[in-house]
């Protein structure tokens, strides 16, 4: 089978002539790149000749937007840190004493609310909406709740509601960094596995001989019956897919407003998860408007992925799990992990045989079309993910090699999909409008359903426009509303102090990279707009929509500043998905 070779390049989108700019020249801006990076990108404009004599060498140092060794936005000064004992002071009685000897950080409280930098409004969104901020004195938010000498004021009706959960306690980081945890439920699993070593990559043939040393069997470990595990109805649900930095949980929140049925967290790292590492596990928190919700793990073994099913299982609250086929990454791929496990069938089909059987919650894969443009292996794995009892599987009709440079070749997902139907099939790719998603399922008969994926960073009424069955038309001052939304979310995620604020300035500009690619509907010639087809430069109707159309970072940069208040001393930002958003 063959992918789809159509080029999206030259395909463009027309625009309504009284708002195309014919004089625009594009210029590319650095103004908040850091230098490490600037050399980088102006390396890359140079001729291919000049930068390297092999085009394909690992050492070239070629700027891809998908560099996680970023670091932050900003550096904060340790010494102007305020001792975390003092951040939330109440309102009566004495100040708490810090009773660490040789304590690095900030304790005198005068001095931290002279240098602290300037309240960005007057409206703490916690404060207002909750009735207390647990970022105290510490909040950029934080007239509307501190007394004169930094006492932090509680609301006498303030219920304590935690609306997300999830959270990794200390109890259980201990128990995973100190190696204490129970894993016997696993262990045990495992060591079946072991015993069953598959010797060939070809499942089926290793099937047909009685005394075979392929997948476990349902004597070699306990498992569940079917009428013991959970079941989700996936008919007719349109389901968020995993997005990797921007399917954040404000996000998430945003596009359950917007209609969608099913949410899944980003893709998390099941290595990173049993050692107990905070930011991954932040990755795995849940929303309470999120009724069913799912979990992403990548990994590249049946043990690591085979714990971290049960640890997620008994220390999380969770609708499903799902297992990453298809991360391009590098680093990713190279570790065997993401689409790296498409070439590794035997380890993929014990991972699989291994969650499953130690889940009683469903599984479910989302996996690209294969590797390279030219081999795809998608429906040689579709039997497979039946006999492991996966419970829904998606695919990206892409594959690694193509990442999004191609259409999405929906003709072989619907070839893999009439592979079976005792499981649903889901495609994903190029939905941008209720038309697209019509088609999808009116064309492809045996696909199930759709994922929604980039779609939803364009314009995540998108969900709203499937159930409504319509173009919407939203204006600039709706959209505006969106993004305050999404930054009151990501101030209640994160938080309203310094670091707070700015992981909200960094998540926000990562999603305004995806999000000015959207047309409003009534500057089109033809709506609605085409995923794969770029628009000329063009203006809006009114200033706000020009400035939501700009591709220029040092406009999104702008956009947060209006909500965030004034970017602070060295600040860098570097979109991780696209690093050509500057030109």
């Amino acid at each position: 089978m063959t992918g789809n070779d159509e080029k999206i390049d030259n395909d463009v989108m027309l625009i309504k002539s009284e708002f195309l700019l014919s004089d625009h020249v594009p210029t590319l801006v650095l103004d908040y790149v850091s230098e490490n990076d600037k050399k980088k990108i102006l390396d890359e404009d140079e001729p291919l000749d000049k930068k390297t004599k092999c085009a394909n060498s690992k050492n070239r140092n070629i700027l891809k937007g998908q560099n996680k060794s970023r670091g932050p936005t900003f550096k904060q000064e340790k010494v102007l840190t305020l001792c975390p004992k003092l951040i939330d002071i109440p309102l009566l009685g004495e100040l708490p004493l810090c009773n660490i000897d040789k304590c690095k950080f900030l304790h005198d409280t005068s001095l931290y609310l002279s240098t602290k930098r300037p309240d960005i409004n007057e409206e703490c969104y916690l404060f207002t909406t909750k009735g207390y901020c647990s970022r105290g004195i510490t909040c950029r938010f934080g007239k509307s709740h501190l007394t004169e000498d930094g006492r932090n004021i509680k609301k006498a009706d303030f219920v304590h509601n935690v609306s997300n959960s999830n959270f990794l306690t200390k109890e259980l980081q201990f128990s995973l960094r100190k190696r204490t945890y129970n894993f016997e439920k696993s262990n045990s699993c495992l060591k079946a596995l072991d015993k069953r070593k598959i010797e060939s990559t070809n499942i089926s043939e290793t099937c047909s001989t009685v005394n075979r040393l392929g997948y476990v069997e349902d004597h070699d470990i306990i498992r569940l019956r079917p009428q013991e595990k959970k079941t989700i109805n996936w008919k007719n649900k349109l389901i968020l897919s995993p997005l990797t930095t921007v399917g954040n949980l404000p996000f998430r929140r945003i596009c359950k407003e917007f209609g969608a049925d099913i949410t899944c967290g980003e893709m998390a790292l099941a290595s990173s998860l049993l050692q107990g590492m905070q930011q991954e596990w932040a990755l795995v928190r849940r929303h309470q408007s999120e009724d069913i919700f799912g979990v992403q793990l990548c990994g590249n073994n049946p043990y690591v992925m085979t714990k971290c099913a049960q640890l997620l299982q008994e220390k999380t609250d969770i609708d499903f799990i799902d297992v990453n086929l298809g991360c391009p990454i590098d680093k990713i791929y190279e570790q065997g992990a993401g689409s790296g496990l498409l070439r590794r069938k035997r380890i993929l089909e014990n991972v699989l045989y291994g969650m499953n059987n130690i889940l009683n919650i469903p599984l479910t894969v989302k996996t690209r079309t294969g590797i390279y443009k030219d081999a795809y292996i998608a429906h040689d794995l579709i039997p497979h993910f039946v006999k492991c009892g996966v419970s829904l599987i998606s695919i990206h009709g892409r594959t690694r090699e193509q990442r999004y440079t191609k259409l999405a070749d929906w003709n072989y997902i619907d070839e893999c999909a009439k592979l079976t139907k005792d499981i649903p099939v889901f495609g994903n790719g190029d939905v941008l409008s209720y038309i697209d998603y019509n088609e999808k399922l009116e064309l492809y008969p045996h696909v199930s359903g759709v994922l929604i994926a980039r779609g939803a960073l364009y314009k995540p009424w998108l969900f709203t426009e499937i159930k409504e069955q319509r173009h919407w038309d939203i204006s600039s001052s709706e959209r505006m509303d969106i993004i305050k939304k999404y930054v009151n979310y990501g101030l209640e995620h994160w938080g309203s102090d310094d670091k707070g604020v700015e992981n909200t300035r960094r998540f926000l500009l990562e999603w305004l990279s995806f999000l000015h690619r959207y047309i409003p509907v009534g500057l089109l010639e033809r709506p609605p707009q085409k995923i794969n087809q770029r628009p000329p430069v063009y203006k809006g109707r009114n200033d706000l929509e020009t400035l939501f159309a700009s591709p220029n970072c040092k406009d999104w940069i702008k956009i947060s500043e209006m909500l965030l208040g004034p970017i602070p001393e060295e600040f860098h930002f570097l979109p991780k998905h696209k690093a050509s958003s500057w030109k």
